[in-house]
């Protein structure tokens, strides 16, 4: 009986141990999870100061525990126009493909390198066709709920955007 009572309590201890594992890995990532733009700025390089960028922008970015991520830009009020086209098709006004320029987005695997301070994004799919399965990286930095991703490829290495965690 005391050896049923032993095997027992060894088998309740490991799934205790088991399950609280799973539950320290889902959180030691901290990307994980909705995050919505709050601001995407530009380095002025005369007057070392950040501007936003544009007339500022909007979007979301998503990770998740599998590796994948994605992202979607759009200039600030994207949805609030009169524009309406059908999808999939090839007869869109040239307003409307002017209006579809101020939307990006692309889905990625995406791996992290604490030791550089930086998560490297390598694309699956791409609003522009010529980056189909670039591979980028960015600097991170976290600050309370806020993700810091600052670009490293020079074409975009003045760009800073930051992201707040939804809390939903």
């Amino acid at each position: 009986m005391n050896y049923l009572r032993i095997i027992i309590t060894l088998f309740v201890f490991s799934i205790t141990i088991s399950c609280s594992k799973a539950v320290e890995q889902k959180e030691t990532n901290p990307f994980t999870g909705l995050w919505s733009l709050a601001a995407m700025d530009q380095l002025n390089p005369e007057t070392n100061q950040w501007e936003q960028w544009r007339d500022g922008m909007q979007g979301y970015i998503l990770y998740d525990d599998l590796n994948n991520m994605s992202v979607h830009l759009t200039t600030s009020g994207y949805q609030d126009t009169e524009i309406r086209f059908a999808n999939f098709t090839d007869t869109i006004s040239t307003a409307a493909l002017k209006h579809l320029t101020g939307s990006y987005v692309y889905v990625a695997k995406y791996k992290v390198d604490k030791e550089a301070g930086t998560v490297e994004h390598a694309r699956i799919s791409h609003s522009n066709p010529g980056d189909w399965n670039a591979v980028v990286k960015r600097r991170y930095t976290f600050k309370g709920d806020t993700l810091i991703l600052q670009p490293v490829e020079k074409a975009n290495s003045g760009l800073r955007l930051k992201w707040v965690k939804d809390k939903n």
